[in-house]
């Protein structure tokens, strides 16, 4: 689920008033307990790391390959071999802005072997083979966990693209621009509210799991449509209790009612209380 979203103007940095946005999320969160932050380099600066350092959250964000980082990952030795064309290495290191040393998380990937490989290029040894043949990336976190582990954990973050993508292409979230900024933040709000409704309804309900690992299946609102609200129906009384008749094929009926059980032992204060009839 969404736990917050802010709307900025399209020229604000991705860090911008960064601390309040912390604030503003651990309030809406209610004192839930926050295991860990990951977040894109735009949060690795001193300010926004010493914070978390003092409220005890744990954290994992990437870091900008600058010229300090790039020369720290060149001069580094013993870089551990993961998986063919990627290795992985944990050492200390003081960017020239923060006010104390970090343990850091490096990452090569070989180009030839991985040309998906997430990372860039190190500009200031673009004339040496030995590392051209790299994408590099690097991690910040107070973590003391192995690397290859940070790495692993890290990389689930990419996760988000694809909830952002269902924002955008099936709740709406790319074309609401309004002439007015509060009423733009409104349809906006509206759409994260959309969006964590179903995904309650995607707990309480469906609850899928798959055979090999037993994470759930995230089906998106475009896959439910088609599969469960686009079907004719229509509403009957029977005294006081309302029915909703669906002409739900055979095959169905059975895996239909099925999610109706399911939500009977939903956890959440949400009760569906609607009568299914196939």
């Amino acid at each position: 689920m969404i736990a917050n979203l802010w709307l900025r103007p399209g020229n604000s940095h991705s860090a911008n008033n960064a601390l309040a946005l912390l604030d503003d999320t651990l309030d809406k969160l209610g004192g839930k307990r926050v295991a860990l932050l990951r977040a894109d380099s735009g949060f690795s600066d001193d300010t926004f790391l010493s914070v978390l350092d003092q409220r005890g959250i744990h954290y994992l964000v990437a870091l900008k390959l600058n010229q300090p980082l790039q020369n720290a990952l060149v001069d580094q030795t013993g870089w551990w071999t993961l998986d063919e064309g990627i290795e992985v290495i944990a050492f200390d290191y003081q960017a020239p802005c923060w006010d104390r040393p970090r343990r850091v998380v490096g990452i090569r990937q070989k180009i030839d072997v991985r040309p998906d490989a997430k990372g860039k290029q190190l500009s200031l040894f673009a004339d040496d083979p030995t590392l051209t043949c790299y994408r590099l990336g690097a991690l910040v976190t107070d973590l003391g966990l192995p690397a290859a582990e940070l790495w692993r954990l890290y990389r689930e973050r990419a996760d988000c693209e694809n909830r952002i993508k269902e924002l955008k292409y099936d709740f709406g979230g790319d074309c609401f621009n309004l002439k007015n900024f509060c009423a733009t933040e409104a349809a906006l709000l509206t759409v994260m509210l959309a969006y964590n409704l179903m995904s309650l309804f995607r707990q309480s309900v469906l609850r899928n799991e798959t055979a090999s690992d037993q994470k759930a299946v995230q089906h998106t609102l475009k896959t439910l449509r088609f599969k469960l609200f686009a079907k004719a129906g229509y509403l009957t009384k029977d005294g006081r209790k309302k029915i909703i008749n669906l002409a739900v094929d055979m095959r169905q009926r059975k895996w239909f009612e099925g999610l109706w059980d399911k939500s009977k032992t939903f956890t959440l204060p949400v009760k569906l209380t609607s009568v299914f009839t196939p």
